[in-house]
């Protein structure tokens, strides 16, 4: 009886081992999508063709949002896959925004996707998102979008942020990482 129980407690100590144990990572960049295949029939979004090109600009900024597609776990050499959602909203309750870059780097530097073909326009208080899958871990532990937004008529500004989140076992994390202005539009 004895022995049925040390191998019973080895098979769940194995088995919470294995769930701790490192992802293994797989670099699969998202697919090459157009603009149309990606947003077309969202709600409060429409993917704008050349002819509906966006009225002069009058407010936009240039946004910095770091991501992160993995963490380190215990220590540099093991490490977590996560999840990113980058979320886009419009904030203002009457007028439009206008996405004209939305492109996804990795630690090096170097774009990895470039998600807009065309621009897309969200709505009054519309939103959309980027979904990064845990399995994708091609940006590493310092990914980050660039996103360029602008407007033909003052608006609030809108919330851009990521959310990372995962699961293993009975353990989870999530978290939140803002986006960051590093240029307006008109300069201020």
């Amino acid at each position: 009886m004895a022995s049925l129980k040390k191998v019973a407690l080895l098979g769940v100590a194995l088995a919470m081992l294995s769930a701790c144990a490192a992802q293994a990572p797989a670099n699969s960049p998202a697919p090459s999508l157009s603009t149309q295949q990606r947003f077309a029939g969202r709600p409060g979004v429409t993917v704008l063709a050349a002819a509906d090109a966006p009225a002069p600009p009058v407010q936009g900024q240039t946004l910095y949002v770091p991501v992160y597609a993995e963490i380190f776990d215990a220590d540099q050499d093991r490490t977590f896959q996560l999840t990113v959602t980058l979320s886009l909203r419009n904030t203002d309750r009457d007028q439009p925004i206008v996405i004209t870059t939305l492109d996804y780097y990795n630690s090096g530097g170097d774009r990895i996707v470039s998600y807009l073909d065309q621009p897309i326009q969200l709505g009054p208080l519309a939103s959309t998102e980027v979904v990064i899958e845990r399995s994708d871990v091609a940006g590493g532990v310092g990914a980050n979008f660039i996103v360029q937004w602008q407007s033909a008529a003052a608006v609030s500004e809108p919330v851009v942020e990521a959310i990372m989140i995962s699961s293993a076992s009975q353990q989870g994390m999530s978290f939140v990482s803002p986006a960051r202005v590093i240029d307006t539009l008109p300069p201020e």
